[in-house]
């Protein structure tokens, strides 16, 4: 969609100025000054994507009431387009910033679900759907609905060999020895620098949920493997939530999901294959090892 279009807009209002932003790439993002001088951020479609926007608002309001991280005002959604509080597009790049940042994040983990993951309906992480079916396994959720979803999508399937399917379905058997069980817990699914962004007061606020109770170290790896996220919000997290001494051999394992779910979206990082082999040859184990290892302790 590179077009923009009035009808895009909460009912009854009128755009006096509109200008796309960076970023969107699961869908257009433009910030609009209408008629009296309120400034909106919408999000759009071509498409009718209602069960998308609803969501994507439902999730905001999961963190703000219940995970107490400031987000930006839902102020319609519609069939083809969610519209938003306007907050600044970027944020203050200084440790203050990222250490308040990550003190919210470790209060909104301390939220638990007693020892069920997942979330109450299905949700979305950018364009393809999100599968958050109970299950009182944190292993088996994270394999099975995080990891082994993805084998189907067409350009997983596309990119990947038997081989790694197999490298992978072997790593996800192996979890429960790689990665500890921390319990479920409030997550925000999507948790990247992107997607923190700051509040009128020049605080964190933030946007693009993927909610579902999961282990915090879900979120932790994707702000940690994605890149830009000065030591100062991990330090900060760690304080009030202290960090597993493995904590980031943790998180690049978890970050397994994330690379799947780039994988699969299209995003063009030629390096997301090596990457999903490099865990393989790492975490996954060799069969013929395991099978070698069990002849000799018959």
């Amino acid at each position: 969609m590179s077009e923009w279009s009035d009808d895009l807009l909460p009912p009854g209002r009128s755009a006096a100025s509109v200008r796309r932003l960076t970023g969107g790439f699961a869908n257009p993002v433009w910030l609009c000054t209408l008629e009296g001088g309120e400034d909106v951020v919408i999000k759009a479609s071509d498409e009718d994507r209602s069960d998308m926007f609803a969501a994507e608002a439902a999730g905001l309001d999961t963190l703000s009431r219940i995970g107490g991280l400031p987000t930006p005002r839902v102020l319609a959604v519609g069939s083809r387009s969610i519209a938003l509080e306007a907050l600044a597009s970027d944020h203050p790049d200084h440790d203050g910033f990222w250490a308040a940042a990550g003190r919210l994040v470790a209060r909104m983990h301390s939220t638990t679900a007693h020892d069920r993951f997942g979330w109450d309906h299905d949700g979305w992480l950018g364009l393809l759907p999100q599968r958050n079916g109970w299950d009182r396994d944190g292993h088996r959720f994270f394999a099975e609905k995080r990891v082994l979803r993805y084998l189907d999508e067409p350009r997983v399937d596309d990119a990947l060999t038997a081989r790694d399917r197999a490298g992978i379905e072997r790593l996800c058997s192996r979890l429960p020895d790689l990665v500890p069980d921390t319990g479920a817990r409030l997550t925000h699914g999507d948790l990247w620098r992107n997607n923190v962004i700051a509040d009128h007061a020049g605080g964190p606020a933030f946007i693009d949920p993927a909610v579902s109770y999961m282990w915090a170290e879900v979120d932790l790896a994707h702000m940690l493997c994605s890149g830009g996220v000065p030591d100062s919000f991990f330090a900060a997290y760690g304080e009030l939530r202290p960090l597993d001494p493995e904590w980031r051999t943790h998180a690049r394992i978890l970050n397994l999901r994330q690379l799947l779910a780039m994988l699969a979206a299209g995003i063009p990082i030629p390096t997301i294959v090596d990457a999903i082999r490099e865990l393989i040859d790492a975490y996954a184990g060799s069969p013929a090892g395991r099978r070698n290892a069990a002849a000799d302790g018959s």
